[in-house]
Order: C-alpha cells, then structure tokens, then sequence
C-alpha cells in the first residue's frame, strides 16, 4: 500500500496567451476549477495506475474540499485519514500560457492545519510499504512523517517541492527523492542536473532528477540512468512531475527493476502534458500500458 501525505487544493486555471509581466494585467481565453494540490495529484496518479493508496491530510467545510473528498474516494483511495477542517480548503492559482509553461501561488488553506503526525498518520503509515511526501504541508511535519516511516521500515519517496532548503534529519531519512531539475539545483548549489544529482545521492538515497522534454535522470551512489521522454505535443505541463511521482511510486511499490518503473513513469506524464488540467490530465494502468505498446 501507498501512504500519501500532502496537500489537497482546488486549482484555479486561467490560460492566457502569454503571462503578465509586474504590474500588468493580461486578458485570459479560459478559466477552470480543477482539483489539485501536489499530494492529491500524487494520490490520484498512484490510484490510477494501479496502486492502492491511502490519502492523509485536510480540507475545509466547503465545496472545494467535497469536490477533492469525492474525487479521491471516487478513484479508489481510502480518505478516511483525509481530515476537515475550520479554514477553508487550500487553492492553486495558475496561469497557463499558449507554450505550455505554468506560474502557480498556492494558498495553503486547510493545509497549514496539519502541523503534526497524528495517530491516524501513524497507523497508515504503519500500514503501508512507501509514504509519499511533498512540501506543501508544515516542513517540520513532512520531516517528522519521513522520520517515522524510516524507523518502521517504509519506503520514503520526497518531492522536493515548492523548493526550500531541507534540514538534513529530512534528507537522510529520505529513500528516493525526485525533484526537478531546478529544485535539485537549489538543493545541491549546483546549476548542471547531472553534478546536482550526484550530489544529492552522496547521502546514501536514490535520486530522481526529472527533466521535462529531455526525460529523467537516475543517480544511485556512482551509477546513472538516463530514460528520454516520449515525443509529444504538449497542452498543459501542470501535474506532469506529480503524475511521474504517482507511477513511479506504483512501479517501485510493485517492484519494478528501476528502468521500468521510470519508463512507465515517463509514459505517464507524457500522456498527462497532452491533456489540460491536473487531476484531469492522468492517465490510468490501460492507457499507460497502451502508450508503452504503441511505442
């Protein structure tokens, strides 16, 4: 089973063909509410290629936080450790513009509620073979959940977003993390991916450095693996890294050899980018499979 612990918000999307510089305002040609938040969006990728996921975190009393309840659960998800809160549900504001690329402020909402591991944390996570973390929740929290998977024997996977220095207690208790490109940069002081992942792998874990349209990078100690992307035409970039988070996560729960989960992983968020949207944009286990058949 896959624990994921994380954000819930709503996405509010509105496309414009270009973004606005400082102090402009820009006309848009589209506007969307589509549920989202980086732990939502790994939950629903896990579920729907096949894994078995159990979601924890919060979301208000409002329409918002029934829509992202019903939505997961709908999936297939186990919610009950999905809590609701007093503040309203944590929102997404993006901008999406006509090449593809995204700008996102986040309002975290219900979010800033979970503050600390909860009994009900623990019993999932003590149920579960990998916990799922990300950084829109509490940074002492996400270090304390890695902290306590670690010691039960769970497999930690970290995505390393919204980027922000990480104490070093949450990095070595970290199995796999898989940032992008410009995260693994800030975490490591270095601009190359390649040097960047290398030296966030000397503490001893797995990294995964995702590349967009170049694809993703494995470094495991002194041996990489390199996967290209699949060529397609991409709509909307949004949930692309949660998407390939979700699978690749699936793949390892499932013990995949490492440059199959990454292909499957690589697959899906090929076929996330060509759809517009989050949560709406990810593909399940027949289309994936198809995808890799075809190619």
């Amino acid at each position: 089973m896959i624990a994921v612990l994380g954000s819930a918000n709503m996405d509010l999307v509105a496309t414009v063909d270009r973004a606005p510089g400082r102090g402009e305002t820009v006309t848009g040609r589209d506007f969307t509410t589509v549920p989202g938040g980086k732990g939502a969006n790994q939950a629903l990728a896990a579920a729907r290629a096949g894994g078995d996921v159990a979601f924890l975190g919060a979301v208000g009393d409002d329409d918002f936080g029934r829509r992202i309840t019903a939505l997961l659960a709908g999936a297939g998800i186990d919610v009950s450790g999905l809590a609701v809160s007093d503040r309203p549900t944590g929102t997404a504001h993006i901008t999406v513009d006509a090449t593809s690329d995204n700008s996102i402020v986040v309002v975290p909402g219900a979010n800033g509620t979970v503050t600390e591991l909860t009994d009900a944390h623990r019993a999932a996570v003590d149920a579960a073979d990998l916990l799922m973390l990300q950084l829109e929740l509490p940074l002492v929290l996400v270090t304390q959940a890695a902290r306590y998977a670690r010691e039960r024997g769970v497999r930690v996977v970290l995505t390393p977003a919204p980027a922000v220095p990480l104490p070093a207690e949450l990095l070595t208790a970290v199995d796999v993390l898989v940032p992008n490109e410009h995260e693994a940069a800030l975490l490591a002081g270095v601009a190359d991916p390649v040097e960047a992942a290398h030296a966030l792998a000397g503490r001893g874990g797995d990294v995964v450095v995702t590349l967009g349209a170049r694809g993703a990078l494995r470094v495991s100690g002194a041996a990489t693996t390199q996967v290209p992307a699949f060529e397609v035409e991409a709509v909307d970039t949004t949930a692309a890294g949660d998407t390939f988070a979700g699978v690749l996560a699936v793949g390892l729960a499932e013990g995949l050899e490492w440059p199959d989960a990454l292909r499957r992983a690589s697959a899906a968020a090929a076929l996330s980018v060509q759809r517009p949207g989050a949560s709406s944009s990810m593909p399940d286990r027949a289309e994936i499979d198809a995808f890799l058949a075809e190619g």
